[in-house]
């Protein structure tokens, strides 16, 4: 079994995942290999008290990249969107990025 922490890599800190933190909806690049209920239970071992209503994925090929005759692909990014219920507690991490904007 993968840790919590293998399969959480970093939040997505844009302004599109900004703006949904008012809905409750936080942004993570996760591993390629997760599945929407390992990263749900991540997400719930990971930060105390706050609990997942969904998860929705998306995977995104790499883009092609050229210097000189060489040629290659940045890596594949596989992105999850993680909604809250009403009643969970925020994200801490996310609570300070957002007030910091305001």
């Amino acid at each position: 079994m993968t840790k919590a922490y293998d399969i959480i890599k970093k939040p997505v800190l844009t302004e599109k995942s900004y703006d949904a933190m008012a809905q409750k909806k936080y942004t993570f690049e996760v591993a390629i290999g997760a599945n929407k209920t390992e990263i749900k239970a991540a997400i719930e071992e990971i930060f105390e008290g706050v609990k997942v209503e969904s998860v929705n994925t998306m995977r995104t090929q790499g883009k092609m990249k050229r210097q000189g005759r060489t040629q290659g692909r940045t890596p594949e990014v596989k992105k999850a969107i993680v909604t809250l219920k009403k009643d969970s507690k925020g994200i801490p991490f996310f609570e300070g990025m957002a007030e910091e904007e305001a």
